[in-house]
């Protein structure tokens, strides 16, 4: 008997940058999604060589006018209802934020149960002693204001919650509690707080529970886990697992993605080499419950 897995799959509009060489980002969510049996439609945010840690390049954004345009371009078409799942990512610019909201507002109306996922990609801990922005501030507001109200996942690393909600994320429960106060109805917490020496947490948070995923810490991982972790957490959803099943499967593919790939020297995720990694991954990611009354207020 045909699986569910086996039964045609929702399209998934991808809305973040694309570079030329590389696998962060847009291209590294179009193999994934692909890989996964899932129809993409990719809107590109801004054009890049590379990622910008890896030297400076020439950086194409589209006028407002045109980007906006294209937006509506898309709300006119007669597939918009094709689309079951949105991913959003790093923005080109400030202007972007409105015309990406019309979009989503415009597939939700087509597809009332399609979900959207939100990766506010604005900034990281840069080094041992360093966090902030690598986005305008205008840009992060931006996706503060217009998109995270409209997710209903948010996906941001410990410092892009800390930056969001204007709270500390120090330990567990604190990033428990300023994610509840995000209201989204499940907050992914990526690069969580982790109880285990050495590890790394990605940390489920929904109004009545929270769930903790960890894996033990790579060195030195390449750009785009970020990008990686939200676009899976999005197709296992769609592909009807619960949230904790869809919150390992998606944990233990991005850090078997990373291992493949530091193990070979990259500095970039390999994911036309190791794409196993994408479908049935094979490391171990534990998971726990963590109480629902902490971190409340």
């Amino acid at each position: 008997m045909p699986g569910q897995e086996d039964a045609a799959k929702p399209a998934i509009l991808v809305i973040t940058s694309q570079v030329v060489r590389g696998g962060i980002s847009g291209r590294g969510l179009v193999f994934t999604l692909e890989r996964l049996g899932f129809p993409v439609w990719f809107l590109p945010t801004v054009l890049l060589p590379w990622h910008p840690g890896h030297g400076k390049g020439t950086r194409i954004t589209a006028p407002a006018a045109e980007f906006s345009a294209i937006a509506d371009d898309l709300i006119g078409s007669p597939k918009l209802s094709e689309i079951g799942g949105i991913v959003t990512g790093y923005l080109g610019a400030a202007e972007q934020a409105e015309p990406i909201a019309r979009l989503i507002k415009a597939v939700k109306k087509a597809s009332p149960e399609t979900l959207y996922v939100c990766d506010p990609v604005m900034g990281d801990h840069l080094d041992s002693d360093r966090s902030g922005l690598y986005v305008p501030k205008s840009t992060a507001e931006a996706i503060r204001d217009v998109l995270v109200p409209l997710a209903d996942v948010v996906t941001p690393n410990g410092f892009e919650l800390g930056w969001l909600t204007g709270r500390d994320v120090s330990t567990e429960l604190k990033a428990l509690s300023a994610a509840r106060s995000l209201g989204a109805e499940r907050v992914l917490v990526t690069s969580s707080p982790a109880l285990r020496r050495n590890s790394i947490a990605n940390l489920l948070v929904t109004p009545k529970r929270a769930i903790a995923a960890e894996h033990a810490a790579v060195q030195n991982p390449p750009h785009g886990t970020g990008d990686l972790m939200a676009g899976l957490f999005l197709a296992r959803l769609l592909d009807g697992m619960s949230d904790e099943d869809a919150l390992v499967r998606a944990a233990g593919s991005t850090f078997e993605m990373v291992a493949r790939s530091v193990k070979k020297g990259a500095d970039e995720l390999l994911f036309a080499e190791e794409q196993v990694a994408l479908g049935r991954p094979m490391s171990l990611v534990s998971s726990r419950r963590v109480l629902e009354t902490v971190g409340r207020g």
